[in-house]
C-alpha cells in the first residue's frame, strides 16, 4: 500500500521523540557505560603531605540578594578541612538591594571579602568582573545557596593537581522536605546526571560542569565569555579547547536544596535551558568529531540530542493528525500531550502552602521541563537575550551550622 505524504510526514512527527529520547537516556547513557569499562577507573594525584602544599584557591560565590542563604552556605565553606591559611572567600553582589552587602562586610573573617558591581548585570557579568579580585591559583564557584560537606573540598582541588585536568566539577546531592515541597523527581534526575557524568570522566571529559560546586584553573576562570552564556557548562569546553581534561569528582559533594515548588522549577528550567542554548550554538565548534573525537559525540549526545527532544514532543501534539484516517489509535499521544499540559498548569498554580499528591507531582515535573524546553528554543529561535539573572530562591537549609 502507497503511503501518502502526509502519513510520511506524521510518523516522523510521531516518531521523533521516541528516536531522540532513546538515544538519549538509553542508548547514549548504554555506550558510554560500555564505553567507560574498557578505560581505568580515574584517579587523581595523590593528596600533599602538608597544609602548606596545597594550592591556594579562592571560593567564587556571585550573589543576588541571598541575606537569608549565604551566611550559611559562608559557614560551611570555612568550615571544610581545606588548609585555613590556602583558602579564601569572595563574594560578588550583582548590587543587592537586602542585607547581602551588609553580612559580607560584617562576617568577621578576613578571608571573606566584597566585590560589588557598579550595576545591575547577572551572574555571568559578575563570573568576568572577579576574575582581578581572585586570589589563588584555583577558583571554586559555587552557589549561594548550597552547602558544603566538610571533607568535600580537597577532593575537588586534588584533582586540579593533575596537570592534565584543568576543570572538576563536583556531585549534586538533591535535599529538602519532599512531602512539602512535591519535587522529588528532581533528586532522580541530579542522581542520573551525576552518575552519567562520572561514566563521561572515566572515558575522558564532562561536557558540562556541576554549576552550584565546581572549580577551575584561574587562567581558564579569566576567560571572558558573553553574559548571555552559562559559564558552568562553557567551563568545560574552554578547559578542553585549552587542551586540559574535565572531570566529575564523586567524593566532591554538595547539598543543594530543591526548589520549594515546581513553579519555581518551570522558571528554573527555562532559563537553565535557554543560557545552555546560547551556551551550546556559541561553543558548536566543539561538536566536530575530527577535532574533538569522543568530546564532539558527548556534546552532540548529552547536550544537543536532549535538548531537541523537547521540541520533538510536539510531533505528538501534532503528528496524529495526519494520521487520522490511516492511524486513529495515535490521536491518544496527542490527548496525552492536552491532558499532561493541562496538567503543569495545574501544578504550576497549585497553592504553595498544600501538598502535591506524589503522581500529580512527578507526572507535573516532566511535563513543566517540555514546556520550559520549549519556551528556551522560542527564545533561541527569535533570537532573545536570556532575561535578566534571578536566582532560583531555594529554600534555607535546615541543617545545623559547622561545629
Amino acid at each position: 500500500m502507497d503511503v501518502s505524504v502526509m502519513e510520511w510526514i506524521g510518523w516522523i512527527l510521531v516518531l521523533a521523540p521516541l528516536v531522540l529520547g532513546g538515544y538519549a537516556f538509553v542508548a547514549y547513557p548504554a555506550l558510554v557505560w560500555g564505553w567507560s569499562k574498557l578505560r581505568p577507573a580515574y584517579s587523581p594525584p595523590p593528596a600533599p603531605a602538608s597544609d602548606d602544599a596545597w594550592p591556594e584557591i579562592s571560593i567564587l560565590i556571585v550573589a543576588y540578594n541571598e541575606e537569608k542563604r549565604l551566611r550559611k552556605t559562608l559557614d560551611h565553606a570555612l568550615a571544610t578541612d581545606y588548609p585555613a591559611h590556602r583558602l579564601n572567600v569572595l563574594v560578588v553582589s550583582d548590587c543587592s538591594s537586602d542585607g547581602t552587602d551588609a553580612l559580607v562586610e560584617n562576617y568577621g573573617d578576613p578571608r571573606v571579602r566584597l566585590f560589588r558591581m557598579p550595576e545591575r548585570s547577572g551572574k555571568p557579568a559578575g563570573e568576568n568582573a572577579a576574575g582581578p579580585h581572585l586570589r589563588g591559583e584555583i577558583v571554586v564557584s559555587i552557589d549561594a545557596s548550597i552547602l558544603i560537606p566538610r571533607d568535600s573540598l580537597k577532593p575537588l582541588v586534588q584533582a586540579l593537581l593533575d596537570p592534565a585536568v584543568g576543570l572538576a566539577s563536583g556531585r549534586d546531592i538533591s535535599i529538602g522536605d519532599e512531602v512539602r515541597e512535591g519535587n522529588k523527581a528532581e533528586s532522580s534526575y541530579v542522581g542520573m546526571e551525576m552518575t552519567l557524568r562520572s561514566w563521561e570522566t572515566r572515558v575522558h571529559s564532562i561536557v558540562g560542569a556541576s554549576g552550584c560546586f565546581y572549580a577551575n584553573r584561574r587562567h581558564l576562570q579569566m576567560v571572558q565569555l558573553p553574559p548571555e552564556l552559562a559559564r558552568d557548562f562553557a567551563a568545560a569546553s574552554v578547559a578542553r579547547l585549552e587542551g586540559y581534561r574535565a572531570v566529575s569528582v564523586d567524593a566532591a559533594t554538595c547539598l543543594v536544596p530543591r526548589t520549594p515548588t515546581l513553579k519555581a522549577e518551570l522558571r528554573r528550567k527555562s532559563r537553565t535551558m535557554g543560557r545552555g542554548l546560547a551556551t551550546l550554538m556559541y561553543l558548536k565548534r566543539t561538536m566536530n568529531p575530527f577535532r574533538y573525537g569522543s568530546y564532539a559525540l558527548m556534546m552532540f549526545s548529552h547536550k544537543l540530542v536532549r535538548w531537541m527532544l523537547f521540541p520533538g514532543f510536539l510531533g505528538w501534539l501534532i503528528g496524529p493528525l495526519f494520521l487520522v484516517n490511516s492511524a486513529p489509535y495515535t490521536l491518544v499521544l496527542t490527548f496525552g500531550m492536552i491532558v499532561g499540559l493541562v496538567l503543569a498548569r495545574l501544578v504550576i498554580t497549585w497553592p504553595d502552602n498544600r501538598r502535591l499528591p506524589r503522581l500529580i507531582a512527578f507526572s507535573g515535573y516532566i511535563f513543566i521541563s517540555i514546556v520550559a524546553g520549549w519556551r528556551a528554543w522560542l527564545h533561541l529561535l527569535r533570537n532573545e537575550k536570556a532575561a535578566m539573572w534571578e536566582p532560583t530562591q531555594r529554600p534555607v537549609s535546615d541543617m545545623p551550622a559547622p561545629g
